[in-house]
């Protein structure tokens, strides 16, 4: 299930440079330099990933902890269920229950940090708007939390994390060179789009947990649970 990560970041990087790309668009880049450009903007990039890699390694852990407790493929189908009442599921009414609430204080903080380094042209700054851009938040970047902990590996959550961030990388990467770039009719039509593949996402993690025997989208249920036979620790 890694490739629903890069397909949700490739397909969210729309709505992200929405939410994102004006951080993007004034980057303090050296633009007189293509080569060196190009260089901060893989700064940029791999400092967003490190923070994706390391929320993800976190989550996976969490994952792992309820795999462990007994969950097993079950968990799977929890998250494929969670992804979807969210996205069917108003806002407004989260909000009543103020779910974020403890973290606006953590989110100030980032933007803070990011406005200092915003007027500082240097490679560290531009790495550090990257990594302190990862830890904004987003709706999309919920979603492919939720499918790191429904990978119920330490590894694999982090890896989600990374792909989910490595499918935005192609779109913010044109908001960097080229602005934006993107007529605000087409961009409100893929916004309303991304909800639908959220929701198709969610099915898939669902029907992996049901261990129906198909290979790579829903494996058996004896391929998912833990054996404590160390011959079975083979893998096919």
């Amino acid at each position: 299930m890694l490739y629903t990560a890069f397909i949700l970041g490739l397909l969210g990087s729309f709505h992200c440079i929405g939410m994102c790309g004006p951080i993007a668009f004034i980057l303090p880049l050296d633009r007189s330099n293509k080569t060196k450009m190009l260089f901060q903007t893989f700064l940029y990039h791999f400092g967003r990933l490190l923070t994706y890699s390391i929320i993800g390694l976190i989550f996976g852990l969490i994952g792992k902890g309820l795999y462990l407790a007994g969950f097993q493929q079950r968990l799977s189908i929890l998250m494929g269920i969670i992804m979807i009442l969210s996205i069917i599921i108003p806002v407004k009414i989260f909000n009543q229950f103020h779910i974020t609430k403890p973290l606006y204080k953590i989110i100030g903080n980032v933007k803070q940090q990011l406005g200092l380094y915003l007027n500082k042209k240097s490679n560290k700054s531009i790495f550090l708007i990257g990594f302190f851009n990862g830890f904004l938040p987003c709706g999309l970047v919920y979603m492919a939390l939720i499918g790191s902990i429904a990978t119920s590996n330490t590894f694999l959550g982090s890896f989600y994390m990374f792909l989910f961030g490595l499918g935005t990388v192609p779109m913010m990467t044109l908001a960097v060179y080229i602005g934006d770039f993107l007529k605000v009719s087409l961009r409100n039509k893929i916004q309303k789009a991304i909800p639908i593949f959220v929701i198709i996402i969610g099915l898939l993690f669902i029907v992996r947990g049901m261990g129906l025997g198909i290979p790579y989208i829903s494996p058996s249920d004896t391929k998912l649970h833990i054996s404590n036979n160390p011959n079975s620790c083979v893998t096919e």
